[in-house]
């Protein structure tokens, strides 16, 4: 179960090095000897690091479930967690940064191990693909029914505060995604559904649908949860007949025609797409800019003078009055 050593680690024991001919000094012969050791070593406390993290990593999420689900999220602080899983207060930081690292860390465990159970099913492959998706959902149930009080207090913080929970990725998100594309290639290449072209974002879809499926699982009160499966099975079934028709392709095919044949006529002049576009820009809050007519240049006007009245036919104009000259 080990890695290759290196080269130096595996010299041949017959005391020759790879492409020498002279036998091998003593001397050599020891240094290679310890470095073997010492490869071998090294790689197998690697792997003991990583299984005493992961090991450390779930002995938190344990302790941090039993805290929360005894006193609330709120309730509960890091330094609470860690002295629960025996660590100290510092170290539990280098897991997880945060409570809600710790809760997404939970949810990704539980979803991580449903989709190795469902894929670990004796004759998956010859499941069909409502099968394969009523299996998968079945088993995250089953894997949150143990901590259903803790879930409930995760759907709490997840309404008050959906940014929280969203902030960060959750890595599971994206296995689920994986899983039920090619479950809708498997379906698709054995002609149970017709032709689509968007695997996936279904793929990513069917997270958001089976986080509505908890929720309803977490109100349900009758026996076994039997509404819940009822839910299930109807959903999934209306689904994979919607697939199996083609229902969707062709609407997507409409819409698509609806929206090419509109841009095109309003790509046209005259078609009042400016008005539209400005009307857009008005809704957004952007003040709209309007072409401004260059300003036409002002002459300087000059006051003139008043003219004076021209005497008319008939009538004389006033003599001025001369100065008489002084004697």
């Amino acid at each position: 179960g080990l890695s290759p050593a290196p080269l130096a680690c595996r010299v041949r024991r017959s005391g020759r090095t790879p492409g020498l001919h002279a036998p091998v000094d003593a001397t050599k012969e020891i240094y290679y000897s310890l470095n073997n050791k010492f490869c071998l070593f090294k790689d197998s406390q690697m792997k003991t690091t990583r299984q005493q993290q992961d090991a450390t990593r779930r002995q938190i999420v344990a302790s941090a479930v039993d805290l929360m689900t005894r006193q609330g999220f709120d309730g509960t602080t890091m330094k609470d967690i860690a002295r629960a899983a025996g660590i100290g207060d510092a170290t539990i930081y280098k897991y997880f940064p945060t409570k809600d690292r710790i809760v997404l860390g939970y949810l990704d465990a539980v979803i991580q191990q449903a989709l190795a159970d469902t894929l670990q099913t004796p004759c998956f492959t010859d499941y069909q693909l409502q099968e394969k998706l009523q299996r998968l959902t079945d088993a995250v149930l089953e894997g949150l029914l143990p901590d259903r009080e803790f879930v409930t207090q995760v759907r709490a913080l997840a309404r008050r505060s959906p940014l929280t929970l969203l902030a960060e990725p959750l890595a599971a998100r994206q296995a689920l995604r994986e899983a039920v594309t090619s479950f809708l290639d498997a379906a698709e290449a054995a002609g149970e559904i017709e032709p689509c072209d968007f695997k996936g974002m279904a793929g990513g879809l069917y997270t958001d649908y089976l986080a509505g499926v908890v929720s309803y699982w977490l109100a349900d009160t009758s026996d076994e949860f039997a509404d819940t499966a009822q839910l299930v099975d109807l959903s999934l079934g209306v689904l994979v007949q919607t697939l199996r028709s083609g229902l969707i392709n062709r609407v997507l095919q409409l819409g698509g025609f609806v929206l090419r044949s509109q841009m095109a006529r309003l790509a046209q002049h005259g078609s009042g797409l400016l008005g539209m576009l400005h009307m857009a820009q008005q809704a957004m809050g952007s003040p709209p800019r309007t072409a401004t007519a260059p300003a036409a240049p002002t002459q300087a006007t000059t006051t003139r003078a008043p003219r004076k009245p021209r005497a008319t036919a008939g009538t004389a104009a006033p003599a001025t009055p001369r100065k008489k000259k002084a004697a």
